[in-house]
């Protein structure tokens, strides 16, 4: 097996709470195997540039409860093709990195795995930061419960409001593919109904729901609502009720880009440190096209292609607690 000196780290995708927590257990941990940790900047942006520099302590000083990530982040359509995907190689080369912890969620990993694929000699290794908690392979990602925390607290406000008034409120939350964080607060706030991309919309349902609510407390009334969900976003949800049953004063709240920011609870930065250590151990172990997880309170190891968008058996368990407490 190949001696490792360098190990280049980079941040992929949206970024989430505890990403920098994790990149400070990675450095801390190439420190005490003399490893030089090697930052790059922008994610694959920045592995195809070549913005590279090593990373020392005064870089991941106090960043332990610092929300996003030190080394910035990006999205890169032209990292899919193959020949952009070779200068990213050959500036590994150049800068004698012999691997790559990625951070990110399902687009970081398909990045890696298609990088893999062509560059076999190359060692990466990937730990799950997402705020969609959709990796397979891992009861938690970085970022999720602080997300999910950040959003309840918002709803619970947002209720308040609601009740005061009478209102009926449709709530936008993140999720283009995933539901866990609409199906999370939606439980944890009392709301009346969730609507999730992994599940079809029966708007006639939905009407029903708030139908009873009205006739029955004629209070509040919430609607969690997936960014990704097939019947739209929030506003277009509201339109198709409110053209059936218009009983109510209703709004509409998007809460954006709130879920992704802040300082990261206890539990993300703990894992965030827990998949950090260990991604560095796995690639002195000789692991690689792996993302790790955590299950069961255990380190866990997923290859790429299984950990990208495989469904998750608590959707359905989630949805069926769901239909106890309506």
């Amino acid at each position: 097996m190949k001696e490792i000196k360098k190990i280049g780290i980079f941040c992929s995708g949206g970024d989430s709470p505890g990403m920098n927590a994790c990149i400070r257990a990675i450095v801390k941990t190439c420190q005490k195997h003399r490893i030089t940790p090697i930052g790059i900047y922008r994610g694959y942006e920045g592995l195809i540039e070549g913005d590279f520099k090593v990373l020392k302590n005064e870089h991941i000083r106090n960043i332990l409860g610092l929300g996003g990530t030190i080394l910035k982040t990006a999205r890169s359509k032209r990292f899919l093709i193959s020949e952009v995907r070779k200068q990213a190689y050959e500036q590994i080369q150049k800068h004698q990195i012999d691997a790559l912890i990625a951070i990110g969620g399902d687009g970081t990993a398909k990045g890696a795995l298609l990088f893999s694929q062509e560059y076999p000699d190359l060692s990466i290794v990937a730990c799950p930061g997402t705020i969609d908690n959709d990796l397979f392979g891992t009861d938690y990602t970085i970022g999720f419960d602080t997300a999910i925390n950040t959003t309840m607290q918002a709803i619970d406000k947002i209720r308040d409001t609601a009740h005061s008034h009478d209102r009926l409120f449709f709530i936008e939350v993140m999720g283009r593919d995933a539901g866990l964080i609409a199906l999370y607060t939606g439980i944890a706030t009392g709301a009346e109904a969730i609507l999730i991309p992994e599940t079809l919309t029966n708007i006639d349902e939905l009407v029903q729901i708030v139908q009873h609510r009205w006739q029955t407390q004629k209070t509040s009334c919430i609607v969690v609502v997936a960014e990704g969900d097939d019947a739209g976003g929030a506003f277009e949800v509201a339109k198709k009720v409110t053209e059936r049953f218009n009983q109510y004063d209703t709004r509409i709240s998007v809460l954006g880009h709130i879920q992704r920011g802040g300082s990261p609870t206890c539990t993300d930065r703990i894992n965030a440190s827990l998949l950090g250590v260990h991604a560095v151990k796995a690639l002195l172990q000789g692991q690689k096209n792996v993302m790790l997880g955590i299950l069961k309170n255990e380190i866990s190891y997923t290859p790429f292609e299984k950990a990208i968008k495989e469904q998750k058996s608590k959707y359905l368990q989630l949805l069926e607690t769901f239909q106890y407490l309506m």
